[in-house]
């Protein structure tokens, strides 16, 4: 069995199809074909239902993700682990992190756990939207992840294979320019008028904030009328705008104190509208290296003490 035959399998999960996994995989859509054929022979069943409309998991495909998941990240995590001890160089901890908690939150919960370890490590970080993060996980490219977390969000970070510890709270805020020559009154106020709807600065869906949004909002009872105007994965992109005076966003409290505390940024709706959320670090259920494992203990040890 080929290593590249489980890559394609997962590329057509993230893709959602044979066309657009074959261009990510740098292969003809023929070639991705036959391996995938040989995956099945292999497993002894189909893996996909095959359609002219679509291209869904069987039954399957369904058990076996996981274990293609979990195999291509143990590879990857061995892999490292070896280079990490030929080199003499088991002293990384790599993280990946979303966005928004890279540029503000990271920096200050990081000096914080330092400044209680009992042991020195070289950080790296690689930065990116919740879907990239997901993969970078699933992949064994990075031992831990921070993001924001909801429990009525979906992620692909499944219980089974992944575990947290919430290490930090915050708040999607309803946010929007004042008003010229009204300080406190927002340019534009929730919920406004089936006639005229709110612009709209929305979280694209590979965001993990995106799809918080759209989950509570889509239970609430709050009814708003928006018009979505900009579109983007980057919360940091939406706080420019709104700053433009292009729409209203919720946005991370952790990301806008300063917009706040100046009145560039005042809310948009009162704390009906708020959307709790949780900070979270992910890790892989299976054992990571020394250097990580001590970091987890440490992390669970001051979350149960807090």
């Amino acid at each position: 069995m080929d290593t590249d035959w489980l890559e394609d399998f997962l590329a057509i999960l993230d893709s959602g199809g044979f066309s657009r996994a074959a261009e990510v995989r740098h292969v003809t859509q023929s070639a991705l074909s036959r391996r995938i054929r040989s995956l099945e022979d292999w497993v002894g069943a189909p893996l996909f239902n095959r359609t002219t409309q679509s291209v869904t998991l069987s039954p399957a495909g369904e058990a076996f993700r996981v274990t293609a998941e979990e195999t291509l990240r143990r590879l990857a995590v061995g892999r490292v682990e070896a280079m990490e001890r030929a080199q003499d160089d088991s002293g990384i901890l790599r993280f990946a992190s979303t966005n928004a908690l890279s540029l503000v939150f990271f920096p200050v919960w990081l000096r914080r756990v330092e400044a209680t370890l009992p042991f020195h490590a070289n950080i790296q970080l690689v930065a990116s939207h919740m879907e990239a993060c997901e993969r970078i996980m699933m992949h064994g490219e990075a031992q831990f992840l921070l993001c924001h977390y909801h429990p009525a969000a979906s992620t692909a970070l499944s219980a089974g294979q992944f575990r947290s510890l919430k290490i930090g709270s915050d708040v999607l805020m309803p946010v929007s320019a004042p008003q010229s020559g009204a300080d406190d009154e927002p340019l534009y106020a929730l919920p406004g008028q089936p006639d005229a709807p709110l612009p709209y600065l929305s979280y694209r869906s590979e965001s993990g904030m995106g799809r918080i949004v759209s989950t509570v909002r889509n239970a609430s009872r709050l009814k708003a009328w928006l018009k979505p105007t900009f579109t983007s994965h980057l919360a940091k992109l939406l706080v420019t705008m709104a700053l433009e005076r292009r729409g209203m966003a919720w946005l991370p409290q952790s990301l806008i104190g300063e917009y706040r505390d100046s009145g560039a940024l005042v809310r948009a709706g009162d704390t009906d509208w708020d959307v709790p959320i949780e900070i979270h670090i992910f890790r892989a259920v299976p054992r990571q290296s020394p250097m990580a494992e001590k970091l987890w203990a440490h992390l669970q040890e001051h979350s149960q003490m807090s």
